[in-house]
């Protein structure tokens, strides 16, 4: 469990005037940095200049008051803002060793430097909380995924102990004042510059303690558990696609609500069809004769077989389209198209007497363009682009 660190600070009136700078300069980034690249640099700074790294240092703690105001008003989006569009003028109620509005002091430490001492989690007891959510990838066939259908998932949780209904205590019994913090939940320590509250070790921030914990859970409250659950997937998700159970998460902390649990589509590949949204895209290989004299081909849809028909001279690329024989997507919306892209197969394992026709068909052609267009044309352009190098 995370303690939560609120720093209590003090902090001396400058005697001195000092110009502002600009805060971005005081921080050392542009005015394009994010949220993030803020709060490291201030970081960065704070860690330097902090008058408990340099007890004797005027000058360090006038770098590190002045980085406190630079980052109280650049790490608020608001005050930035403000501060873009009005310069100092904007945020007047700001200063060195003052902060104006809300958060103040206090809130920027407890923002930054939280994670060094394990901050985090709210003030006072810890009563009862929501459980985290859970998260399940479920694996789809596309089939499944472009018509729906209802499946049972086997989901591993924790839910409260029904034999202590959550507390953690055995039954006929009640937990007791925690003797560390006498109930407040956090206990306060002095470190150095800061004044550190932070959630008692003993009760964990309750401010009560299981003196006779409960035998089933172990005084924990909760226990793991496998659930079944049945979760309809509606016609027409894809992959990213989730579903939310309320309630379905693990158990809250303290007796707290349970969270939630998403249930995460994973749409596997399928040996034929490639989705792209509301559009399918398959690949159809056809036979060379077929390419050049044309005929009827039948292709695969989800829904069955279709006939498609090839005209004559057709090139291997060449796209056909099936209309409304694609998805009909999960959020609305017309269903799409089947995208058919043929491919010439050029023929393998050619017997003699095969070869022996094929070479008389090639020489019946004798090199006429006619026959092929865009071998003759690309041809033309080698020439050329040969002819221009050499001129």
């Amino acid at each position: 469990m995370r303690w939560a660190i609120y720093p209590s600070v003090t902090v001396r009136k400058k005697q001195q005037h000092m110009s502002k700078r600009d805060y971005y300069d005081v921080l050392g980034v542009d005015k394009n940095a994010s949220e993030q690249e803020i709060k490291k640099a201030f970081r960065r700074i704070a860690m330097k200049y902090h008058p408990d790294r340099n007890p004797e240092g005027a000058d360090a703690e006038d770098k590190f008051k002045e980085a406190q105001e630079a980052y109280e008003i650049l790490g608020d989006q608001e005050k930035k803002a403000n501060y873009d569009r009005f310069g100092h003028a904007g945020v007047g109620g700001a200063g060195a060793g003052g902060f104006g509005g809300g958060g103040g002091f206090s809130d920027v430490f407890g923002d930054v430097f939280g994670d060094i001492f394990g901050g985090g989690g709210g003030r006072g007891r810890s009563g009862p909380a929501r459980g985290s959510d859970m998260r399940y990838d479920l694996q789809l066939d596309l089939e499944d995924a472009v018509k729906g259908k209802t499946v049972q998932i086997d989901v591993p949780t924790t839910v409260h102990c029904e034999t202590c209904e959550g507390s953690g205590a055995r039954k006929g019994t009640t937990p007791v004042t925690c003797t560390t913090c006498n109930g407040a939940g956090q206990v306060r320590m002095s470190q150095g510059f800061f004044s550190v509250q932070q959630a008692c070790p003993k009760c964990r921030g309750r401010g009560q303690m299981i003196t006779d914990p409960c035998g089933s859970c172990r005084g924990q409250g909760v226990k793991e558990e496998r659930k079944t659950l049945s979760v309809k997937i509606p016609a027409g998700v894809d992959t990213g696609d989730r579903i939310r159970l309320a309630g379905k998460g693990e158990a809250g902390p303290n007796g707290g609500p349970a969270g939630d649990l998403y249930v995460q589509m994973v749409v596997r590949d399928h040996p034929i069809f490639v989705r792209d949204d509301s559009n399918l895209h398959c690949e159809v290989p056809i036979s060379f004769a077929q390419a050049a004299l044309g005929g009827d081909l039948e292709v695969p849809t989800l829904s069955g077989k279709v006939k498609l028909k090839i005209p004559a001279e057709t090139q291997t690329g060449k796209l056909f389209r099936l209309r409304g024989k694609g998805v009909a997507p999960v959020r609305g919306g017309g269903v799409g198209d089947l995208l058919c892209r043929v491919v010439v197969e050029t023929p393998v394992s050619l017997s003699a007497e095969q070869r022996k026709l094929l070479q008389a068909f090639e020489d019946s052609l004798d090199g006429q363009s006619q026959h092929s267009p865009r071998s003759s044309s690309w041809f033309d352009g080698v020439k050329k682009f040969f002819d221009n190098l050499t001129s």
